[in-house]
């Protein structure tokens, strides 16, 4: 399957196909959080944040590795272990590329246990990425999500071309299309076109989060890393 391939009745099947498997997610997690299965313990202070207090520490973490001053090395990994092996209450949610060229908790410095990262090819949302990230906000106490696109995407960049890929590297142009039927063929307005495509999604197409959001309990926002600078913008 291409992005030339039947648009309208591949963005139909997909929705459908979210919709359908959303409604199983809410319905899991909220029939084990009534039954106490997923009442998360009480929060530490990393979790006491605000949603903007939570995109602020990702983004002064961000100040910090461009600078190169770092602060989450200095701090003892040991201890960090000791007390991240029975529990993790992560302040913040990170929906990105798998690009090895972002190393999430580095180009933001933060330590183990702080981001809860997702990880898939263009940062695209798929049921199974939604419900990883309900589980975030809803078990863990994640008081941000930030869909943080990237300079130079190669999976962006195969959708625009379109051209034939081998094996089921195509599955991801459906979740890209929107993005490069808005911004065309420019690779940059195209990557930061499909952060925001994403976060408009997680925040209105998730039974779970997206209440969250509505009640200010919880912040969805899209980003752009650029490579060559290490800066994190808000788009």
């Amino acid at each position: 399957m291409t992005p030339s391939a039947n648009p309208s009745g591949t963005t139909l099947s997909r929705r459908t196909f979210i919709g359908t498997a959303l409604a199983g997610t809410a319905a899991t997690l909220i029939g084990a959080a009534a039954t106490g299965i997923l009442t998360p313990e009480p929060a530490l202070a990393q979790s006491n944040l605000t949603p903007d207090e939570a995109l602020k520490a990702l983004l002064d973490g961000n100040e910090r590795y461009i600078a190169g001053r770092f602060k989450s090395f200095d701090e003892d990994k040991q201890i960090l272990r000791d007390h991240t092996v029975d529990k993790q209450e992560p302040f913040a949610a990170v929906l990105s590329c798998a690009d090895s060229r972002v190393p999430i908790e580095i180009i933001f410095d933060q330590s183990i246990g702080h981001i809860f990262v997702n990880r898939v090819a263009g940062n695209v949302v798929t049921p199974e990425i939604i419900g990883s990230l309900e589980y975030g906000a809803v078990v863990l106490g994640t008081k941000v999500i930030l869909v943080l696109g990237h300079a130079n995407c190669g999976a962006v960049k195969a959708a625009i071309q379109g051209k034939a890929v081998p094996g089921q590297i195509s599955a991801l142009f459906p979740h890209l299309q929107p993005a490069v039927d808005q911004a065309g063929s420019d690779l940059a307005a195209t990557t930061k076109a499909n952060a925001t495509i994403q976060a408009t999604l997680l925040s209105k197409a998730s039974p779970v989060l997206a209440p969250m959001v509505k009640e200010g309990k919880l912040k969805i926002a899209a980003g752009y890393y650029d490579l060559d600078t290490g800066k994190v913008t808000i788009l």
